[in-house]
C-alpha cells in the first residue's frame, strides 16, 4: 500500500506550483492532485516493500536449493560417467549367440 502522507505532500508541492491567479482555488486543486495520483498509483501493480522483501527471500532460497540440486545432478553424471570408464568395452567381434 502506498503511504497517504508522501501522496499528500506530492500533492501539496503540485498545489504550490499553481500561478498565483489561481491560487484561491488551492485547496480544491490539492484534492484532486490527491485524487489523481490516489487513482493513478492503484492502477499500477505495486507491492509493499514488505512483500517484495518475503519474495526476494523467497528466491534467495530457491536459488540456493537450485545450486544444491545442480551439484547433486553433476555429482550423480560423475558417477555414472565413472562407472561407464571402469566397466569392460563390449566386444563387438563377438558374435552374439542365437536362440
Amino acid at each position: 500500500m502506498i503511504d497517504l502522507n508522501h501522496i499528500d505532500e506530492l500533492a501539496r508541492r503540485l498545489s504550490g506550483l499553481v500561478p498565483p491567479g489561481l491560487r484561491e482555488s488551492r485547496d480544491e486543486l490539492q484534492q484532486n492532485f490527491k485524487s489523481v495520483l490516489q487513482t493513478g498509483l492503484a492502477k499500477l501493480d505495486l507491492v509493499t516493500r514488505e512483500e517484495f522483501e518475503v519474495q526476494r527471500a523467497v528466491l534467495l532460497r530457491t536459488r540456493e536449493k537450485l545450486e544444491q540440486l545442480q551439484q547433486a545432478v553433476a555429482e550423480l553424471e560423475a558417477q555414472v560417467e565413472g562407472r561407464a570408464a571402469a566397466a569392460p568395452a563390449p566386444d563387438t567381434d563377438t558374435p552374439l549367440p542365437r536362440h
